[in-house]
Parts: C-alpha cells; sequence; structure tokens
C-alpha cells in the first residue's frame, strides 16, 4: 500500500496536478489517498489543492474521470467534506449529494467513486480545537457525529454555503500565495471563519435518513471493501474469486453484484487494475537501481508475463519497459 509523505511542512499553500496515481496517492501527512483511475476514454487530469491554517487544513479536490479512492486519515484529524452541485459518484455506495455533509473521524477510512466533474471541499481539523469552539458557545460535550463516519443531510443553502466557502478560501489561498504563507494573522482569521462557518451548518444537520436501496448499498460497499483489503494484503499470492468470497463471507454470485453496483467491474477486472496501477507506481520511482519489470510484476501478483505486458499496454498505452526506461531517464 502506499504510504503518505510528509511535505514541507511550512508550505501554507500546496497545489498538486494529478495525471499519474503517484501524484494522488502519497497525498501529505494527513491522510492516505490511495487512488485508481478506472477505465476511461480520457486520461485522467486531476487536481488536489491543500491550505494549511496552523493546526486545520482545507483540501480541494476535482477530477476529469472515473476513480476510486479510499483516503484514510493519518492523525488525530476529523474530517468534513462537501460536494459540488455537480458532483456524482458514490461514498461507502451511497449516492454524492449537494446537500450532504460527511462526517469522517479521526483514523477512519472511507471508500469513493468519483465520477468526471466531481469536486469535493474538505475542512480537516483536530476536534480539540472544535471541541474548544463549541465551547465558547456553551456548548462542552463532543457531538456524536466525532465517533464514527456519519453521513449528514444539511439545508441545501447552508450546505451549498460551506462548498462555496471552502472553494473560495482555497481559490484565493492561491491568488495571495505570498500572503498565507507569510500571514499567521491571515491564516488564523481564515481558521476562525472556518470554524464558525462549519458549525452553523452543522447545528441545521442531521443524520440522512438511508432507504432500504441505501442500505443495500452500504451493505455491497463492505462486501466490496472486505475483498480488496484481503487483496491488498496477499499482494504476491495467486487469489481466486473463492478467496475473495471466503473474506468477504459472501457467495460468488453477491461478490458480483457488489463490484458491479460500486465499480461498474467484475471482481477480478478490478483487482487486476488496482496491481496494474501499484506495478506503474513503483516503476515510475524507477532510479532505485535493483527495480526491474519483472520483481515487480511477480511482487504484484503476475506470474504470466506476456499477459502482464498486454494488459500493461491496454490501460496505459506503453509497455512496462518504456514506463521504467523512461523514469530512468534512458
Amino acid at each position: 500500500m502506499n504510504k503518505p509523505i510528509a511535505n514541507n511542512a511550512s508550505s501554507a499553500v500546496e497545489v498538486t496536478e494529478i495525471f499519474e496515481t503517484t501524484a494522488a496517492n502519497p497525498a501529505f501527512e494527513f491522510f492516505d489517498q490511495d487512488l485508481v483511475p478506472l477505465p476511461s476514454s480520457h486520461a485522467l487530469k486531476g487536481k488536489q489543492i491543500v491550505i494549511r491554517l496552523d493546526g486545520a487544513l482545507l483540501v480541494f479536490y476535482s477530477t476529469n474521470v472515473r476513480v476510486r479512492t479510499r483516503p484514510s486519515l493519518q492523525k488525530n484529524f476529523a474530517a468534513f467534506a462537501t460536494f459540488g452541485v455537480d458532483s456524482r459518484g458514490t461514498i461507502n455506495g451511497l449516492p454524492v449529494r449537494h446537500d450532504m455533509v460527511l462526517a469522517v473521524p479521526a483514523r477512519q477510512s472511507i471508500a469513493v467513486v468519483a465520477e468526471p466533474g466531481y469536486e469535493s471541499a474538505s475542512i480537516l481539523i483536530d476536534p480539540t480545537d472544535l471541541m474548544n469552539q463549541l465551547s465558547t458557545q456553551g456548548q462542552r460535550e463532543a457531538p456524536p457525529l466525532l465517533q464514527r463516519v456519519e453521513v449528514l443531510h444539511a439545508e441545501p443553502a447552508l450546505a451549498g454555503n460551506l462548498f462555496k466557502w471552502i472553494r473560495h478560501m482555497v481559490m484565493s489561498a492561491v491568488e495571495n500565495q505570498e500572503l498565507f504563507e507569510t500571514s499567521a494573522e491571515h491564516r488564523a482569521a481564515a481558521k476562525q471563519d472556518m470554524l464558525e462557518t462549519l458549525l452553523s451548518t452543522l447545528a441545521t444537520s442531521s443524520r440522512m435518513t438511508l432507504e432500504r436501496r441505501d442500505r443495500t448499498r452500504l451493505i455491497q460497499s463492505d462486501i466490496v471493501r472486505a475483498a480488496e483489503q484481503y487483496a491488498m494484503a496477499h499482494t504476491s499470492d495467486r487469489i481466486y474469486v473463492k478467496d475473495l468470497c471466503q473474506a468477504a463471507g459472501v457467495s460468488e454470485r453477491s461478490l458480483e453484484y457488489a463490484f458491479r453496483a460500486e465499480m461498474g467491474l467484475s471482481p477480478t477486472a478490478y483487482l487486476t487494475r488496482i496491481r496494474l496501477h501499484r506495478v506503474r507506481e513503483t516503476l515510475l520511482q524507477g532510479s532505485v537501481a535493483n527495480t526491474t519489470v519483472t520483481n515487480e510484476a511477480l511482487r504484484w501478483g503476475f506470474w504470466h508475463f506476456g499477459e502482464f505486458a498486454k494488459a500493461y499496454k491496454e490501460c496505459f498505452q506503453e509497455l512496462p519497459s518504456d514506463t521504467l526506461r523512461r523514469a530512468q531517464g534512458v
């Protein structure tokens, strides 16, 4: 699995253009993105902007193709995510809505399928800061939404305002980067405004009522994640569908339905795609002298090299040997 890397903590504004998964997967020190593009006729062109506000972060993310991401919070930060009015996709199997606020406690993860045009605007914050702000408003108990992943329904206007506020602040920071980098007072004022805007939205939010089909989607998403976790824990093994069924505790038919509903792909097609991207990520970092196509193919469970090379070229429009040579500057 990809490990988060620590970027320059003194940088208040960080813009990442995402053309390869290596640009997004080791996202930054607060969460592991773990992104895999799904089949598309277009090349990946995403963007991730991170604004640091001295103990809090604003994160804007967009993609032009269908991708699967599994954001996992790495430190003692909670996350609150909002979505653009035209955003489509799923969170843990549930359809993304513009009146949705997703609350993710520290050290929890979610499963996202983002469709082309998807935009999310998120706040990452230490729960202590949130509690301090609540205390100034006369509340002293932690809200239940800090205990587990919650999908909240907010007033559409308020949810839209929170999304627009985050997006506006992010774009303003990019346009005025020097000010954000040098002015602690400016960052502190932005953080205070952020807290007030967030809490005013949460104050009118409630847990989203789930319909029967929503519960089915949640179950299917759990099945997919159980199969993913098993596959990624046995990267170099020969994995069969029956192994995934056993790991997820379901029949082959239920596994197929779950993957088709969540990914639009069969279990084997999706897991093959994950492994192809993992091989590519390593090859693109091929400055390490002992990196070879054969070793990386074997490490990620590809035993038939001819079939591997064919699948790799179909996915990336080049042979794995070409990727490695390009990374090594040959």
